[in-house]
């Protein structure tokens, strides 16, 4: 090892220790302020290729947000034509439509159903529902209201009063009671589900079942169970608020409805294909 290293690092280790040992007779005594003599260090600069902070971000970052929103007084609506398809089942052919919807406020809300089917130029049948919904939990609706028959027979009013809303596992139900005149009783069950193919295809399988308390001579239906109805219909979404949709659906009527249904020739159960679209706003 060279004297001429040797030196070079002598002179840096002396330097070394004069530096600490000035260091440690500058510091105050304990009863001092222990950050007297200490200078703030600045802050590190931002590289350049990093924008600075404007007024603008920091607005578009914590916006005004104007008040809590939920339970406002605003006024909403909404549209859905579940099903407006075109069936057929052997040489019969006809066109059916369900609609429903709602205009109101977070938990009140006038809700209204319509549905028909027709045979040919035929309309078989025909109904409007009037609702009026409050919400009772997160999921549900108490409903009550009236129902007007237009077809089969004479027009004739119920009143309604039912539940409707999400059950566990995603099921949409409508579960709705009616009393009419003469003191007939009816109660209808709707259960749906969507069950997602893909970001753009669902399969939809539905239920539906009537039950009467007492039998109507007039229009031909019995007491008991009613018409039942079940199907899968498969949709693809154009966009969420359009999808045209096929299917198929198994229907059954029993009792007088069926002796009356084959006296005129027509079908009283069995599958009948359907295509159609549904569509929302």
């Amino acid at each position: 090892m060279s004297l001429r290293y040797l030196a070079a690092h002598g002179v840096r280790a002396v330097l070394l220790c004069s530096m600490l040992s000035v260091g440690a007779h500058a510091q105050t005594p304990a009863t001092s302020d222990p950050h007297a003599g200490h200078t703030p260090t600045p802050a590190a600069e931002l590289p350049p290729f990093i924008p600075r902070l404007t007024d603008e971000d920091r607005q578009a970052t914590f916006p005004d947000l104007g008040g809590h929103t939920v339970h406002d007084r605003a006024i909403n609506f909404f549209v859905l034509v579940d099903q407006i398809e075109w069936q057929r089942s052997g040489t019969q052919a006809g066109l059916a439509i369900d609609t429903k919807g709602w205009i109101g406020r977070d938990r009140d809300r006038f809700w209204f159903r319509t549905e028909g089917d027709s045979e040919g130029a035929r309309v078989d049948e025909a109904q409007a529902h009037a609702l009026y919904g409050r919400q009772i939990s997160r999921w549900w609706d108490v409903v009550a209201g009236v129902r007007q028959d237009v077809r089969p027979g004479p027009a004739q009013t119920w009143l309604a009063i039912g539940l409707q809303g999400l059950a566990p596992y995603w099921f949409e139900v409508e579960a709705t009671g009616y009393v009419g005149p003469g003191g007939r009783t009816q109660a209808r069950f709707e259960v749906e589900y969507d069950l997602r193919l893909s970001q753009r295809l669902v399969v939809q399988p539905l239920a539906e079942l009537e039950l009467r308390g007492q039998a109507d001579a007039a229009r031909g239906l019995t007491a008991g169970l009613g018409a039942t109805n079940f199907g899968l219909r498969l949709r693809y979404e154009v966009k969420r608020e359009f999808a045209p949709y096929v299917g198929v659906m198994w229907g059954n009527t029993r009792g007088t409805t069926a002796d009356i249904a084959e006296a005129a020739g027509n079908a009283t159960g069995g599958a009948r294909f359907v295509s159609g679209l549904r569509l929302w706003f």
